[in-house]
């Protein structure tokens, strides 16, 4: 573990009887990052979010949370962690002033110090003038906050949100993000979030792609897309297995089929739309360019369109 990590994951893995969740995965996250897991369905984000966040034993590898042993020190990396479920987790019934009671109690905070703590992060959260609401009157958005408000509120030092945005529209998700960079440069909390929105990683100081249990790729944004290597082109025909065995041959590239197009990656991609029309006109039905996104990155790494069958 190096001396700028918070969390240290080395060859972890996990399986629920013959299904492998976790294959292997080594990886590290730094101290004051907004670090994502971004990976469809299935492909082994959830349970490493269960192992960190202590829901789940560790059956093999090893991981250390700011320095603390998962294994062994339990009781100190909860204190330290601050988790914000994908499920709900407020109690309806209560007051959002009420929940934010009850989860300080819980971390042994009373009295003044505690009201004070619920005060300043509705606060900072903008939902103070909710305080004496129900929960059940609050909009998905208020209630994200609320459920942010509720993992901070012990001064945790890691932040854990599985699918944060889940239920959220696109304006509410802006905002959210926000409150999660704000709270980030207030408090120098690291932020460790799990997603399946490829538009939501990209606001990520890093991204760590994962696919069958295994990471893919781990980067920024920026450099994830820039590895790529050309502009993406993607074609529509009749038959893109023909096509794609067509292209490779006479143009000596790259060029992948991949559910019912055909896919190649090259630099100066709009000078290649004319070579690909001119050599090819019966084939091709339709041609779209488009510079490296974080899916083009999934597909490049592994052979799949992002929400393909996973």
């Amino acid at each position: 573990m190096s001396a700028d990590s918070a969390i240290s994951v080395s060859c972890v893995s996990h399986r629920y009887e013959s299904r492998v969740a976790l294959d292997d995965l080594t990886l590290e996250v730094r101290e004051g990052e907004v670090f994502v897991f971004l990976g469809p369905n299935g492909s082994g984000k959830t349970t490493l979010f269960r192992v960190l966040s202590t829901l789940i034993p560790l059956q093999e590898g090893a991981v250390s949370i700011l320095g603390h042993d998962l294994q062994t020190e339990l009781a100190a990396i909860r204190s330290a962690l601050g988790v914000v479920f994908q499920a709900p987790s407020l109690d309806k019934k209560l007051t959002v002033f009420e929940n934010l009671q009850h989860q300080g109690r819980l971390y042994g905070l009373q009295g003044a110090e505690l009201n004070d703590r619920a005060k300043r992060m509705l606060t900072s959260l903008g939902v103070a003038d909710r305080a004496g609401d129900l929960v059940e009157t609050l909009s998905g958005g208020m209630r994200r906050r609320v459920e942010l408000a509720k993992g901070m509120l012990h001064r945790p030092r890691v932040l854990l949100l599985d699918e944060p945005s889940t239920g959220l529209d696109p304006g509410a998700r802006a905002d959210l993000w926000q409150y999660l960079r704000q709270v980030r440069e207030a408090e120098g909390v690291t932020i460790l979030l799990t997603t399946h929105l490829l538009e939501e990683a990209d606001r990520a100081d890093r991204i760590a792609i994962m696919h069958h249990g295994k990471l893919a790729a781990l980067d920024t944004p920026a450099a994830l897309q820039a590895s790529v290597g050309g502009d993406s082109i993607t074609i529509r025909t009749e038959h893109p297995a023909k096509l794609a065995e067509q292209i490779r041959a006479k143009f000596q590239c790259e060029a992948t089929e991949l559910e019912g197009t055909v896919r190649l990656e090259q630099p100066d991609g709009h000078e290649w739309i004319s070579r690909l029309v001119e050599a090819f006109p019966g084939e091709i039905q339709a041609v779209t360019l488009g510079k490296p996104t974080l899916e083009d990155v999934f597909i490049d790494r592994t052979g799949h369109r992002f929400l393909g069958d996973e």
